[in-house]
């Protein structure tokens, strides 16, 4: 690969047919972070979080109300309708869930289309790895409306500030607090908490460890750096009380009194566990909502958290084995600048390990799909037709089933089985650019001074000028970077 070819593929999401090959590589990347829009139009069209959540707290509210109504005529011992009409509760389920599907659908769509048409993409596949970085996964029915509207509120302001920010917005971001259940967690010593025990019966309310584990192993500090399941249980109970108004249901909402706007970020004193907590050594005496939010603060700039991120960023640009010399780099700009991420992604661009000639990446489904999209000039991206290309490649969007987020390493993605399907999805794109585009002059332009003899011998004596797209698209210069 030349400098510019890793720029433009390795570094960036993919070369475009209207865009010429930079001619500085390095200095190109870094004039990016200055034009990078936070809020493109595709993105600014979209419901904001307050409407999705709000539509979530009318859906909570309509369930519960039918199914009070339902247990009312059953201790009555009213007649229940028959057919369709007599689960009135599945078709307020039914109903949500669609809307749901229509809030996630139309945010992929504008996921794909901003990233198709960006000339800021090298920024935007940063805003792909810290929201696969910090993953939530759509699948709850709370959640998929909101899994959008978390990289696009949490993750997009942030990439080019401080992992600080960025660590706080996503932790407060209601898309997390539901998705790791922190909105059940409830200290046992707390006032609600202590109404909970007196009253006793089968609703009972009790810690929730998901998110303070979370927040340790993957958004921070990493695996084995030295915590302790007592930390992690002291760090649950400094961060109880950081809950969601509107659409926490469950006792622990009841018991907490929730107030304030669907979705909004909300700290219920009630359900708070009172006390100084000790973690890593260190006591925190801050009261209510700051005594999280310090043990966030320390966590930010951790040596532990800066080696752990820099090993993500290296692997993710320089290799599935990370070169020791780069993440070292990489941790040190961290820590030097207290988490300045656009001072990380300098030291990125000029470290000669990440340019090193050979691919050193497999594409993933979604990386590779955008590179297709961009290579052929897509304009028009239905968020259905996105959404069903990354069920069929096996990375659906923002749904990775697990807060680990999907893997970042080419044997999750390199199988027989993937890149067959790969080949077929090609062969549909390029039926679709009708014999329009020239595949051996658009590949010379996507990679600069990198196309090999093989492949553009291969595109050269395909039989259509379709099935010349089809073979770029598979070209091992198209599925590595």
């Amino acid at each position: 690969m030349s400098d510019a070819s890793i720029a433009l593929n390795r570094f960036g999401l993919g070369g475009r047919a209207d865009a010429s090959a930079p001619a500085d590589p390095r200095r190109a990347l870094i004039d990016q972070m200055a034009r990078f829009d936070v809020r493109p139009g595709a993105i600014a069209a979209l419901p904001a979080t307050p409407v999705i959540a709000a539509a979530v707290a009318d859906y909570l509210e309509e369930l519960r109300m039918v199914q009070r109504d339902l247990r009312q005529e059953r201790r009555a011992g009213d007649a229940m309708p028959e057919g369709e009409a007599a689960d009135p509760a599945r078709q307020v389920r039914q109903a949500g869930r669609q809307q749901g599907r229509d809030f996630y659908m139309t945010a992929a769509g504008a996921r794909a289309q901003v990233a198709v048409a960006s000339d800021t993409p090298f920024v935007e596949r940063l805003v792909h790895f810290w929201s696969n970085h910090f993953a939530v996964s759509a699948d709850k029915q709370t959640m998929v409306g909101l899994a959008g509207a978390f990289e696009f509120d949490a993750i997009r302001p942030h990439v080019l500030g401080n992992f600080r920010d960025m660590l706080h917005a996503v932790e407060r971001h209601p898309a997390m607090l539901l998705y790791l259940d922190q909105a059940q967690s409830v200290g046992p010593g707390s006032v609600a908490g202590q109404a909970a025990a007196r009253r006793g019966g089968p609703q009972r309310v009790g810690l929730n460890e998901n998110l303070a584990r979370e927040i340790l192993e993957l958004h921070t500090l990493g695996v084995r750096t030295g915590y302790t399941q007592a930390d992690v249980t002291e760090f649950a109970r400094a961060m109880t009380g950081w809950s969601v108004a509107g659409i926490t249901r469950g006792p622990a909402a009841r018991f907490a009194g929730l107030e304030g706007k669907p979705g909004s970020f909300v700290f219920a004193g009630r359900i708070h566990e009172p006390g100084s907590r000790t973690i890593m050594g260190k006591s925190y005496a801050q009261q209510g909502e700051r005594q999280a939010a310090a043990v966030l603060d320390d966590l930010a700039v951790h040596q532990a958290t800066a080696k752990h991120l820099a090993t993500k960023l290296a692997r993710h640009f320089a290799g599935d084995e990370p070169p020791a010399s780069l993440v070292g780099k990489l941790e040190a700009a961290f820590l030097k600048s207290g988490g300045d991420l656009p001072t990380v992604y300098r030291v990125l661009i000029e470290a000669p390990e990440a340019w090193v000639a050979q691919p050193v990446k497999f594409r993933t489904p979604w990386e590779w799909s955008i590179a297709a999209m961009r290579a052929l000039g897509t304009r028009e991206i239905p968020g259905e037709a996105v959404l069903g290309l990354m069920n069929q490649l096996g990375q659906p969007v923002w749904r990775p089933g697990s807060p680990a987020g999907f893997d970042d390493i080419a044997a999750s993605w390199a199988g027989p089985d993937a890149v067959m399907r790969r080949v077929e999805a090609a062969e549909r794109m390029a039926a679709r650019t009708r014999d329009t585009i020239d595949a051996r002059a658009r590949a010379a332009v996507l990679f600069p001074g990198a196309l090999s003899a093989t492949t553009s011998q291969a595109i050269a004596r395909a039989e259509s000028a379709s099935q010349g797209v089809a073979l770029m698209l598979v070209a091992p210069e198209f599925m590595r970077r």
